[in-house]
């Protein structure tokens, strides 16, 4: 979203979850992997507003719409396109907004016109009477708000998923309003924190770019060393760098990657290849097995410090526990590393980083103290220590970057589709009973007996094609690798999918997933890949 407004940050706020009228959500299972937020929505529906759910999958929220369009896997943008077609051609837009608040408008038209409803229909498997149906409850009411998760990002078009939607929301004139916007739900708790600290190759804290040499001398003058002058490496580049030798040293900080990226047998390969690993997390993972060093940090309730959430809340987080055992704070192990290494940092506590050097540095947060957030937390940008935080980016359509970027997007298919060998459609996400790797909820007696195993859900008829009974044990295998778990028979999916997730070691979905990825964000493609299914 930065390319198209200014800032890749969600653009408003939670309290306006239940308060919409309109809720477009793309590509986001919100009642299982953000179910809190999901919670807001559900309260929005109840004082009347309206929902358009586009997910592949009928999931429970999807059963709750208004208008569900269960398109196909990796077809975001040709039915986003459509849908902008039929609001251009039958002036539905809001000409207003995108005259004064955008630029690229004609470049934006002329492609979406390549998109017509028949067009968006053969590709995406919406009738084109949805579409226009669709477009015109869309622009029926303003704001609309608009939802996605990873459902739209982890494609390996997944950067022009998201200017797609950034596009329609500028188009109806969305953007920068209470209840409108386009807002992002974060993957982790702390993703918004931690790519705000500069935990990107990319940029520094404050989202300041390593390549600019200002910023590069504004961080050499606090930090006291000399800074690369090149962005460093994506995930992808990364591994490949362990398996050439080009990576020495590789630091694993809170992440299971031989669970969670994709191509699992590849993972393991490139972790093995490392001539000095190390990790630093709360418990043993399947990554620390490579390691040859451990750092035994403490969890969460034994931290003191900050998270950030989706809507960009900093919040305070306190020790509730003192670390156990040898286990500390992440950032006292950061702290001993430099000195080891001849650093001597001046901060000896989580609030002497933030108030002396976090929002010294980054300008969003240069009015956020730790005073300031004991209750409730504020929310960035905060220029100053009067100023209350924003609510709203954007306002009244006032971009970061001065006028919206409309950015015309062609679709393209995924990397990997279905053939005669592999004839389904493998797409994966999160299950409600765990998170992610199981790195924590599996520790938890409860939650396994709730779910105790990962499963491959298929439709009723592609079960009753393969003979396959619900709780039956299933081969899915890719071009990568292969599980056996039971299969779960159901109605959220349908014909010619399958739907797993990665929870669970032995029938994790990584084992099959394609490592391809975005060519400028580098996420991978775990939204569809080609598997075959067997009964066993």
């Amino acid at each position: 979203m930065a390319a198209a407004f200014g800032s890749g940050a969600m653009t408003n706020s939670f309290s306006d979850f239940s308060k919409a009228r309109m809720i477009l959500v793309i590509g986001s299972n919100m009642t299982e992997a953000h179910p809190v937020a999901a919670a807001a929505v559900k309260r929005a529906l109840g004082n009347g507003a309206q929902m358009i759910v586009i997910d592949p999958r009928r999931t429970d929220l999807a059963k709750l719409a208004k208008i569900h369009l269960p398109l196909k896997v990796g077809s975001d943008i040709a039915l986003i396109n459509g849908l902008m077609n039929v609001l251009i051609t039958e002036d539905l837009y809001d000409r207003n907004y995108v005259n004064s608040c955008t630029v690229g408008f004609e470049e934006l038209k002329q492609k979406v016109m390549e998109y017509s409803p028949e067009r968006a229909a053969q590709i995406s498997g919406i009738d084109a009477d949805t579409i226009r149906k669709t477009a015109r409850t869309l622009a029926s009411i303003k704001p609309a708000m608009l939802i996605y998760t990873l459902g739209i990002t982890e494609h390996t078009c997944g950067v022009n998923n998201v200017l797609s939607c950034a596009n329609l929301q500028m188009l109806l004139g969305n953007v920068g309003f209470e209840c409108g916007g386009v807002n992002p739900l974060r993957g982790q708790n702390n993703v918004q924190g931690a790519c705000d600290m500069g935990a990107l190759p990319n940029v520094f804290p404050g989202y300041q770019k390593v390549e600019s040499p200002e910023m590069r001398a504004k961080y050499e003058a606090a930090w006291k060393v000399k800074l690369p002058e090149k962005n460093g490496m994506m995930m992808p580049r990364m591994m490949d760098g362990l398996v050439d030798g080009k990576i020495k040293f590789f630091y694993v900080f809170g992440e299971n990657l031989a669970n969670t990226e994709p191509d699992i047998h590849h993972i393991e390969h490139c972790l093995s290849s490392a001539e000095f690993m190390v990790c630093q997390d709360i418990f043993p993972t399947e990554t620390t097995r490579f390691a040859h060093v451990i750092l035994p940090a403490a969890a969460w309730s034994e931290n003191d410090g900050t998270f950030t959430n989706s809507e960009r809340r900093v919040s305070r987080v306190r020790t509730v526990k003192e670390p156990p055992g040898v286990s500390k704070p992440n950032w006292w192990i950061f702290k001993e590393i430099a000195k080891r290494m001849g650093q001597d940092w001046e901060s000896d506590s989580a609030q002497e980083l933030w108030d002396n050097e976090i929002s010294v540095l980054a300008p969003q947060l240069t009015g956020i103290k730790y005073s300031r957030i004991e209750e409730d937390g504020l929310q960035w940008p905060v220029p100053t220590l009067d100023h209350m935080g924003t609510l709203t980016l954007h306002k009244d359509g006032c971009f970061t970057c001065g006028l919206g970027n409309l950015t015309p997007v062609e679709w393209t298919p995924p990397a990997e589709v279905a053939d005669a060998q592999y004839p389904f459609v493998l797409s994966t996400g999160r299950r409600l009973y765990h998170y992610h790797t199981r790195t924590q909820t599996g520790h938890t007696k409860g939650l396994n007996e709730l779910l105790g195993e990962e499963t491959a859900d298929i439709s009723f008829a592609d079960a009753e094609r393969l003979g396959i009974k619900n709780g039956e044990k299933v081969r899915v295998k890719s071009r990568r690798g292969e599980v056996i778990v039971k299969a779960k028979v159901t109605d959220q999916v349908p014909a010619g999918m399958v739907w797993m997730a990665f929870h669970f070691r032995e029938g994790n979905a990584n084992w099959l997933t394609n490592p391809a990825f975005d060519p400028v964000s580098m996420t991978a493609e775990y939204k569809a890949c080609a598997v075959a299914v067997e009964k066993v």
